[in-house]
């Protein structure tokens, strides 16, 4: 097998595409596949690619579409016909037996010209709410799998699957985790708000801690910031004094987030569709912050539907302030019952068999 898989801007993006690699890698070892990208420097493909053990990606030009009156759309046109013949090239070089995107901008170019060109083709989209760039190629590509039931938005599909979230976290890894543990902490709280990090929860966050990270010297708190906001955090940090706090750790970027979510009691983070999707795999209590700067607020209908079966904590940002992020950790840390009821609610989420549903869809396409 030859496979493309195109992916590239978050890791919301890129990690998708990588569980699905590794599942067709454990049932093909022989494959060959190859991922692309868009040329954009901060592009997440160009790290975590390579760190997941497949060679680093080739690249097209490509960037997102800006407001309709954005001069900037000028610049996006232009990329988005020099894409396409960066990606025909591309797929004449490589001659993939399919090609797979996982949503965002970056997969549009090779999906496009590889359905053009006779060669079978298919998209997984993670969140509730399709993006542009899935909508745009639900009519011309062979397959769109989703997480969550999109027949209303994806009615001009060829064909419309729902398969469930890739799992890059498999389960085992949390007794693998736990066992591996040699840690001095008897417990662990985990903070990230994604790959490219959240300032407005970071600060949130660092602020519930000065009282909750000295009060519980036995619990370890680990938070992932993102670079982008990891030089303001470590000043923040220091002027709150949490810098001194053993039981701290201030981290630019989670690069084990398998070994950290796993081995973590208490999880607070955005409420993004492949995150949940690895909360409920591992049975995890969360404290969810759904980011409001996204496309129909889909995060919060994420979380929400989570809340309503009390399978997680809710907090939306207009709480900040208020002590409500600090009292639900506390909450969550003295409370065994309240833990082990959001981690038993959370479990009837998660779809241990969509990697296989997964491989099986792409076989059928090859096929």
């Amino acid at each position: 097998m030859r496979i493309l898989m195109t992916c590239g801007g978050t890791a919301g993006h890129v990690n998708p595409a990588i569980a699905i690699a590794d599942t067709i890698k454990e049932k093909e070892p022989n494959a060959i596949i190859q991922f692309v990208c868009s040329s954009n420097k901060g592009d997440k493909a160009k790290d975590l690619v390579p760190r997941a053990n497949y060679s680093a990606p080739l690249t097209v030009d490509i960037c997102g579409r800006y407001q309709l009156w954005n001069p900037k759309n000028i610049k996006t046109l232009y990329l988005m016909l020099k894409s396409r013949s960066q990606a025909r090239k591309i797929i004449e070089d490589f001659k993939p037996d399919i090609i797979i995107g996982t949503g965002g901008y970056a997969c549009y170019p090779l999906l496009t010209v590889g359905a053009q060109m006779g060669i079978p083709t298919c998209v997984h989209e993670s969140n509730a709410i399709p993006g542009k760039a899935v909508k745009r190629l639900a009519s011309k590509i062979d397959c769109v799998m989703t997480n969550f039931d999109a027949s209303d938005i994806l009615k001009n599909a060829k064909k419309l699957v729902r398969t469930g979230n890739p799992n890059i976290i498999k389960k085992e890894t949390k007794a693998v985790a736990i066992k591996d543990d040699e840690s001095d902490y008897k417990s662990s709280v985990l903070i990230f708000g994604g790959s490219l990090g959240a300032p407005a929860l970071n600060s949130e966050c660092a602020k519930a801690l000065i009282n909750i990270a000295a009060k519980y010297p036995s619990v370890e708190f680990i938070h992932g910031c993102g670079k982008r906001d990891h030089e303001r955090m470590s000043k923040e940090y220091s002027e709150l004094g949490l810098d001194v706090q053993a039981n701290v750790k201030l981290l630019d970027y989670i690069y084990d987030m398998n070994e950290k979510m796993a081995k973590a009691d208490i999880v607070i983070s955005r409420a993004g569709a492949m995150t949940l999707s690895e909360l409920a795999l591992l049975g995890k209590a969360a404290i969810l912050v759904p980011s409001p700067n996204v496309a129909d607020q889909h995060q919060y209908k994420n979380a929400k539907a989570l809340f309503d079966k009390d399978a997680c904590i809710l907090i939306e940002e207009k709480q900040y302030g208020t002590g409500a992020l600090e009292k639900a950790i506390t909450l969550l840390l003295t409370d065994k019952s309240k833990r082990e009821s959001l981690q038993k609610n959370i479990v009837g989420f998660a779809n241990p068999c969509s990697n296989e549903t997964i491989y099986n869809e792409i076989k059928r396409l090859i096929k």
